[in-house]
C-alpha cells in the first residue's frame, strides 16, 4: 500500500466533505498542519467542526479557514492570539465547545483506543460539567467519595497532523514540543493524512524513537513549512 502523496490537495482527494468533523495536531502554531490547512481552504468544503488545541492566529493555521467562514464549531481549549475566532464566537458566528485541555487530548487518544466515553473529575462543578452525566466513585483507602464527569470521546472523520520525520510505511518521529496534540489526533480519524518534513526509507527509523506507528497513518505528504512564531520575544544582547 502507497501512502506517499504528491501535494497536500492529492493527499486530501476524496476525503474531504461539507459538515465534516477534523481533528487537527498543533498547539498554537508549533506542529500545525500547515499544508493540508491551505489545500482544505482551497477545496471550498464548508460548515467544517474542527477539533483542535486552538484556532491558530488570523492569518495562520485554522485562522485562514475562519477567514473564509467554512468552519462552523471549534471543539478547543484556548480562544486567544486569534481576534477573529473572538469575534466570530461573540457575535453567535461561530459555535465553541470549551474543553479543557487535558480533557481534549484525553477525548481524542480515548477515540484512538477506541473509548467512547471516560470519567474526569477536570471541570466539576464548572459551566464544562453542565448537562454531563455525574458519577461518584471511592477515592480514598476509607470510602472517600468523589464526583466525576462524564466525557465523549472524538471520533473524526479525519485527522490532519505535522510530524518531523515519516518512513514510507507512515511511522512517525515528532520534534520535540511540536508532537503536542499530533499523536492524539491523528489517532481518532477514519482516515488520517500527515504532513512532514522528510520521509525516508522504511526500516531507517530506530523502532524505540518511533513516537507513532504507521497503523494509524493513511496518507503522507513531505513540504517545506513556514514554522511561523505567533509571538517572539527577544531581549537586547
Amino acid at each position: 500500500m502507497n501512502k506517499v502523496y504528491g501535494s497536500a490537495a492529492e493527499a486530501l482527494d476524496g476525503l474531504l466533505s461539507d459538515d465534516m468533523l477534523i481533528a487537527a495536531g498543533g498547539f498554537g502554531l508549533c506542529g500545525i498542519p500547515e499544508l493540508l490547512l491551505e489545500a482544505i481552504k482551497e477545496s471550498g468544503v464548508k460548515d467544517l467542526t474542527f477539533a483542535s488545541n486552538n484556532a491558530g492566529v488570523d492569518d495562520f493555521g485554522i485562522g485562514i479557514l475562519l477567514q473564509t467562514k467554512q468552519v462552523r464549531k471549534m471543539i478547543s481549549s484556548y480562544v486567544g492570539e486569534n481576534a477573529e475566532f473572538m469575534r466570530q464566537y461573540l457575535s453567535g458566528e461561530l459555535e465553541l465547545e470549551f474543553n479543557p485541555q487535558g480533557t481534549l487530548a484525553e477525548r481524542m487518544r480515548a477515540a484512538g483506543h477506541g473509548i467512547p466515553g471516560f470519567y474526569t473529575k477536570t471541570g466539576v462543578g464548572t459551566v464544562i460539567a453542565e448537562g454531563k452525566e455525574h458519577k461518584d466513585f471511592p477515592t480514598g483507602p476509607n470510602g472517600e467519595m468523589e464526583t466525576y464527569i462524564m466525557e465523549n470521546g472524538i471520533f473524526a472523520d479525519l485527522s490532519i497532523v505535522k510530524a518531523w520525520k515519516a518512513d514510507e510505511t507512515g511511522n512517525l518521529v515528532f520534534r520535540k514540543t511540536a508532537r503536542n496534540f499530533n499523536p492524539p489526533a491523528a489517532m481518532c480519524g477514519k482516515t488520517c493524512v500527515v504532513e512532514v518534513e522528510e520521509i525516508v526509507p522504511t526500516g531507517s527509523l530506530d523502532p524505540d524513537a518511533i513516537h507513532l506507528p504507521g497503523i494509524y497513518v493513511h496518507r503522507i505528504i513531505q513540504g517545506e513549512h513556514e514554522k511561523r512564531i505567533e509571538q517572539r520575544t527577544i531581549r537586547e544582547a
